[in-house]
């Protein structure tokens, strides 16, 4: 599964990680973000988790 010749399993992986580090910093405050901002980088963090996972399943079956 590529897209532009970069798969999408590893362009889901970084997101998910920059995501995670997003959500580390201002969970404990090292950066200012509203809270609203904080709660919806987390469900979208929770969305790309999920579907990183799912395409990593079945690109495995």
């Amino acid at each position: 599964m590529n897209i532009g010749g970069v798969s999408i399993i590893l362009a889901l992986g970084i997101a998910n990680f920059l995501l995670l580090i997003f959500q580390l910093l201002s969970g404990f405050h090292k950066i200012k973000v509203p809270m609203g901002v904080h709660k919806k980088t987390g469900v979208a963090l929770f969305i790309i988790v999920l579907i990183h996972g799912v395409l990593a399943i079945l690109a495995n079956a």
